[in-house]
């Protein structure tokens, strides 16, 4: 590495709809501030966060618009169901390949907030930042997507993947690349 400090951030949420996906949303400090804004401004009255599942159909259409025009960029990580027989060794692995991924670029990982996985995440979590060089230089912290409106940018993408069809097709401009483990 040549000392720079990396500074990329990482916005991470999973689905399990239809196999296991965890999606790293990657962005640059000085676009989180308009990047939230632009999601914050996605809210509808009444609502605390955006949660694709919970919108109808039109909302939906129009989140995913609005994102694939706001130069983002995705990671899509797909774990083969053949070779982990859990969820949990699921998300292990594709949180394994995202560290490594992302150890020499990324400052700091965001991951959606779940009570059930936290604690198993932070223990995984210093093994493979350790393991992968990165144990001083990368941050790492469970949020909800109701304090941090930027985790709802993975959301939207692994819904739209999930579900296939025209809906990944309206997330292609933003997803990079797809990586199987």
């Amino acid at each position: 590495m040549s000392g720079a400090t990396p500074s990329g951030r990482v916005y991470v949420d999973e689905t399990k709809a239809k196999g296991y996906v965890l999606v790293a949303g990657v962005m640059l400090p000085e676009d989180t501030t308009r990047l939230r804004k632009e999601v914050r401004g996605l809210i509808a009255p009444g609502q605390s966060r955006i949660h694709m599942k919970a919108e109808k159909t039109p909302r939906q259409k129009l989140i995913l618009s609005t994102l694939a025009r706001l130069d983002l960029r995705a990671v899509i990580y797909e774990a083969d169901s053949r070779l982990y027989s859990t969820d949990i060794a699921r998300r292990r692995a594709c949180l394994e390949q995202l560290v490594l991924d992302i150890a020499a670029t990324c400052g700091q990982l965001v991951l959606e907030s779940d009570v059930t996985q936290d604690p198993r995440d932070r223990r995984d979590l210093i093994d493979f930042t350790r393991a992968a060089g990165c144990g001083d230089t990368l941050t790492y912290e469970h949020m909800t997507a109701t304090v941090e409106p930027l985790l709802a940018i993975p959301d939207a993408i692994a819904w739209a993947w999930a579900r296939g069809g025209d809906w990944r097709r309206r997330i292609d401009p933003i997803v990079e690349r797809v990586v199987r483990v």
